[in-house]
């Protein structure tokens, strides 16, 4: 904890405030550990049992983290805004930031002329009473997830995948429910699971996906959701294979109790096949942003379930924020209607793949074991990460630590190769190969 920072507060709740305005001025950040129970009991003459309850108020809420001997620490993306000052430092000057797990501004299709054509053609402004779900983005995107065989008779929008992961969680499930999540995993969905008070139970993955055992173990341990990548999984590059799907298909059959939740964030993006687990079970969602092949503000993905299931997201968005612009959906259907951008689509996970795969070639090479079957980033088991990303940053280059990814997974880190170029493959391997010495394989499943 910031020894300049001391806590305050003689209820639970005051002490939990406390905290509270600690990390959103910045002064208790990412990783901060707090003092321990008796500690502070102690030091503001409470006893221990109101400063459990804060601690256990500030766990629900998704704040803190508690890490058995490492004690209670700060989240790493706790559910509140720090002020703009107490934002994370930029990348330390001169490195090659490959932290950020974004695609490459330089492969993303200009929205220029299309809001343009927008604009001129917009017709006279909507009233609350017509908007919803526009009939033809409906209906192409109908045509997209049929062609990939995930059924898409019932479908709506939300603003973004995590978006809709939040409105299909909180539809069926309440706080204190388990929920089987990939790990490691997408962070941002491991800091959602917290926010919303759920228990997140680790599935290993490798790279076919979620592992049989995995899935089976966490069903046993009263799993009521489980959330899979489809494909580019976040932040291994594991894509469920169709093998893969098949035995978890068998496995998730007849379980009427699951939400089975499926991300495919990187849709067009993957070179991969789709292997959907769609219809698996009685409840169901199928997930498709449109974020990483065209664009982060582009916040629109299409959902498709069950009836209930998406009756049940639609009405909670009717009740809240109401619908997602149809002015960004008229853009989003404009731009899959484009021969032009979607040749430039097909260009960007060409490059990504070449970026990807001579990355892992780069490092066999050298003896280092690393994995990215599809997507924009590598996972590189290493014996320690505090080690190898402060050496990458000495070498020149940015890494993202693979704890804010991981529950009980082995330590590594993450690289974003989307905005690397050829000549840069050659340098970025042997400062890894360099960083990770010695590079005894480490695997990434339980």
């Amino acid at each position: 904890m910031a020894a300049h920072y001391q806590i305050l507060g003689s209820t639970s709740a005051a002490i939990s405030a406390s905290v509270e305005t600690g990390i959103r001025t910045g002064v208790l950040a990412a990783g901060d550990a707090l003092p321990p129970v008796r500690s502070l009991a102690t030091t503001l003459a409470v006893s221990p049992a109101t400063v459990a309850r804060a601690y256990q108020e500030l766990r629900q809420r998704g704040l803190v983290v508690t890490a058995g001997r490492h004690g209670t620490r700060v989240r790493p993306r706790p559910p509140v805004a720090p002020r703009r000052a107490a934002r994370h430092p930029a990348p330390a000057p001169g490195t090659r930031d490959l932290s950020l797990g974004q695609p490459d501004p330089r492969l993303l299709p200009p929205l220029g002329p299309h809001l343009a054509a927008l604009a001129t053609g917009i017709g006279p402004p909507v009233g609350y009473a017509t908007t919803g779900v526009h009939p033809a983005l409906a209906e192409a995107a109908r045509s997209r997830l049929a062609a990939d065989g995930v059924p898409a008779d019932e479908l709506t929008v939300t603003g973004g995948a995590l978006d809709g992961i939040e409105r299909l969680l909180a539809s069926h499930l309440r706080p204190g429910d388990a929920v089987a999540v990939e790990d490691p995993g997408w962070a941002n969905l491991l800091d959602l699971v917290a926010a919303l008070g759920l228990r997140p139970v680790g599935v290993p993955v490798d790279d076919e996906g979620p592992t049989v055992t995995g899935v089976r173990d966490a069903l046993t341990l009263g799993a009521r959701a489980l959330v899979v990548t489809s494909r580019a999984q976040n932040p291994t590059g594991a894509a469920v294979s169709a093998g893969r799907a098949e035995a978890l298909r068998a496995l998730l059959a007849g379980r009427a109790d699951l939400l089975l939740i499926e991300d495919d964030h990187a849709a067009e993006l993957s070179r991969l096949p789709l292997h959907p687990l769609a219809g698996a079970t009685a409840t169901w969602a199928f997930v498709r942003s449109v974020s990483k092949p065209y664009g982060p503000d582009l916040r629109l993905a299409v959902l498709a379930g069950d009836e209930v299931t998406v009756s049940r997201v639609a009405g909670r968005a009717r009740v809240g924020a109401g619908w997602v612009s149809t002015v960004l959906q008229r853009l989003v259907l404009s731009l899959w209607r484009d021969p032009a951008t979607t040749t430039l689509i097909h260009q960007a996970a060409d490059a990504y793949e070449r970026r990807r795969s001579g990355l892992l070639a780069a490092l066999a090479d050298r003896g280092v074991v690393a994995h990215g079957r599809s997507g924009i980033n590598v996972w590189l088991p290493v014996p320690d990460e505090t080690i190898t990303v402060t050496a990458l940053r000495d070498a020149g280059w940015s890494v993202a630590p693979g704890g804010l990814s991981r529950l009980g997974a082995p330590p590594a880190v993450r690289i974003t190769v989307s905005s690397l170029d050829d000549a840069d493959l050659t340098p970025l391997a042997d400062a890894v190969a360099a960083a990770v010495r010695p590079a005894d394989p480490i695997g990434f499943t339980a």
